[in-house]
């Protein structure tokens, strides 16, 4: 280990002259933007380590523990078998919004016994600096950002208990915040005599109790006292914690302003891409501003199109049902219902497609399929925690298959909300490989599912509950934008003008779609844009900062892949073939009187059933997308022998399902 002025290597392979000083924004020789990777170096040793130390003749300590590689463009060292100690880190991928990844190891480190493990997607900023703990600005934060904090904290309370790991989120200085978010410095294994509780978890809140703003301080003390002083259960307390996170949320204001555009791009000849709202949207629909998507068809002329249109028009069905039965209920419907309505609604989707593919006989690489991202903004009646009446909880869910994208961009910082489902997350998850060795594969970018091209008992949905508590743009788009990391390079310029009330979000949106065709223009292109705002005027601070690290290789090569992945061990692949297009011209009108449907434990999921306190209305929406999305044929079946005439209905509004309907 040797002390020297911090140098950094260009990316670019072909540079002639690749070392630059570290203060450089971009290469002096072929002006590539610098990639400044921070990673966290774990361990007692590290935290000796001083800052201006060179190790393993590549990374540069900045601070203690803090390690700026200064070689991003190489690999990192990583064992031939992966040490067992690391295998949490790479099944909680899902979690990557919150949780480090392992970016690697550093070799034959002076005083080590062995090798350094280095953590990736850490919460550092752009500088090189920490985020700060939980404990260093809770005094300063709102009211419902302090129940939103400890909100996460109790949603990564399973997933790291059952990997042993739960002993992370009792140390309160590895417990980051990047604005709303709550990021870990790394995980700590509880060791196997030691058990830990949710009382432990409500002690090590109890110090925070004394500064909680005076609106929440005694309805959370209530929560804390009943974690610490008796066996409590997680969903209890999930429970009283959300509501008061919705009641304190609803204090706030919120305006949605949104705008969707779509774009054939340079190359190709036909838009197999959708999105709502669009530029034909009418903007006088009860789903504006609650409901935007984004979908990325695959199949080819009258194939892919005709898939993510079909998308679209199914879920605007569904969601406009699903809000109408929302407004009718006289209590909180829990996150955890919301989120299977969801997933239901998209299973009701892909089965929807497959039997388009079905009815059309596509087999393998011919059926048609989508990709999609959703977000639904839930206008929940909710009693604030004043006790006043207010028509909005801020509550924002995410859904997403494939690899269309969401990101939440506030004035200071650009959060990626969704995971690509590819094959590098697939082997990262599967603890197979480490998120940079799988880039490097020749499919890595290759999906692994999308809407319709199997049962929808296949696919492996994720949705995401959000809280709209600080002004920011819900940015979501096709990979037509997002390939090669350009949201995350150019977020700062593009929405600067935006928060600064420079441009319309129109303009912006048109900007976005120019970027992608100067950058990326050999695909479609999907942008939709929701302006969301909690304060009456915002004023936005403009300190400059450096694009976020990217998450995928950084100089790509010009050859893409053309087929899709498989779910499992082989990708499923598609050529650009299809048959018959589909018009699509749904009366999404909410009926007055729901469909009636079967409310049986065979046909409803269990979850709904649990819930008596929920009104009937909603149950009978949970039986149908039961029915549907677990199994098309069956489910029809019955449903058309309960109430034909909503069955025949439905039909008529849902074009890919007529051929069933008439059988």
């Amino acid at each position: 280990m040797i002390s020297i002025q911090p140098k950094i290597y260009c990316i670019n392979p072909n540079c002639q002259d690749p070392i630059n000083p570290e203060e450089n924004a971009v290469c002096a020789s072929c002006q590539t933007p610098l990639v400044r990777r921070y990673l966290w170096a774990v361990g007692s040793l590290p935290a000796k380590i001083p800052p201006g130390t060179k190790v393993a003749n590549r990374y540069e300590v900045i601070r203690y523990q803090v390690w700026l590689d200064s070689q991003p463009g190489l690999p990192p060292d990583v064992p031939d078998k992966l040490p067992k100690a690391i295998v949490p880190y790479l099944r909680l991928y899902q979690e990557r919004l919150h949780l480090p990844q392992v970016y690697g190891f550093a070799r034959g480190v002076e005083g080590s016994a062995g090798d350094i493990l280095l953590l990736e997607n850490v919460p550092i900023d752009e500088t090189g600096h920490i985020y700060p703990s939980i404990a260093e600005v809770w005094e300063q934060a709102t009211a419902v950002r302090q129940v939103y904090w400890l909100w996460q904290i109790l949603q990564l309370w399973k997933p790291l208990s059952e990997l042993g790991l739960s002993r992370s989120l009792l140390m309160r200085d590895n417990l980051r915040v990047q604005g709303w978010c709550v990021r870990l410095l790394q995980l700590y294994q509880t060791p196997t005599a030691e058990e830990v509780s949710l009382q432990h978890l409500g002690l090590c809140w109890q110090p925070w109790l004394a500064s909680a703003k005076t609106s929440i301080a005694k309805r959370l003390q209530n929560i804390v006292q009943h974690m610490c002083e008796t066996q409590v259960e997680l969903d209890d307390i999930a429970t009283q914690l959300n509501n008061l996170l919705l009641a304190s949320a609803a204090e706030l204001p919120l305006s949605l302003k949104m705008v969707g555009l779509t774009d054939t791009g340079k190359v190709m000849v036909q838009n197999e891409d959708s999105c709502y709202p669009n530029e034909l949207s009418d903007f006088d629909d009860r789903l504006l501003p609650h409901l935007s998507i984004v979908c990325d068809g695959i199949g080819g002329h009258e194939g892919g199109e005709v898939a993510s249109r079909l998308a679209v028009e199914s879920v605007k069905l569904q969601i406009r049902v699903l809000l109408a039965e929302i407004a009718a209920q006289n209590q909180v419907v829990s996150p955890q219902l919301l989120q299977e309505q969801l997933e239901a609604s998209l299973r009701v989707v892909n089965n929807v497609i497959c039997a388009r593919n079905d009815e059309q006989k596509r087999q393998g690489r011919e059926r048609m399929a989508t990709t999609i991202v959703m977000a639904v903004q839930v206008p929940q009646r909710i009693e604030t925690i004043s006790g006043q009446p207010s028509n909005n909880s801020h509550e924002l869910y995410l859904a997403h298959v494939g690899d269309s994208r969401a990101y939440w961009i506030t004035p200071n910082y650009c959060q990626l909300l969704t995971i690509d489902d590819d094959v590098t997350a697939r082997e990262v998850r599967f603890a197979k490989s480490l998120y940079r060795q799988a880039l490097l594969r020749p499919d890595a970018t290759a999906l692994t599912q999308a809407l319709g091209t199997r049962d929808s008992e296949s696919l492996r949905l994720t949705t995401q509950r959000f809280i709209l508590e600080e002004d920011g743009i819900l940015l979501l788009c096709s990979d037509g934008l997002s390939d090669r990391n350009w949201v995350e390079q150019y977020w700062y310029d593009y929405t600067k003008p935006i928060f600064a009330g420079m441009v319309t979000l129109e303009d912006a949106a048109r900007n976005w779609i120019n970027l992608a065709n100067e950058k990326n223009g050999r695909d479609n292109i999907s942008v939709v844009l929701t302006y969301c705002r909690v304060s009456p005027e915002y004023i936005a601070p403009v300190t400059p900062t450096p694009p976020v690290e990217v998450l995928e290789p950084e100089i790509e090569q010009l050859q893409e892949q053309e087929e899709l992945q498989e779910l499992e061990e082989e990708p499923i692949s598609f050529i650009e073939d299809s048959q018959e297009s589909l018009e699509l011209d749904l009366d999404l009108n909410t009926p007055e009187e729901p469909v009636p449907t079967p409310t049986t434990p065979e046909e409803i999921p269990p979850t709904l059933i649990k819930k008596p306190a929920l009104r009937k209305r909603l149950l009978m929406l949970g039986g149908l997308l039961a029915f549907l999305a677990g199994g098309t044929s069956l489910g029809l079946i019955a449903w058309r022998q309960i109430n034909p005439q909503g069955f025949e209905q439905v039909c008529r509004q849902i074009p890919a399902m007529q051929q069933m309907c008439s059988e």
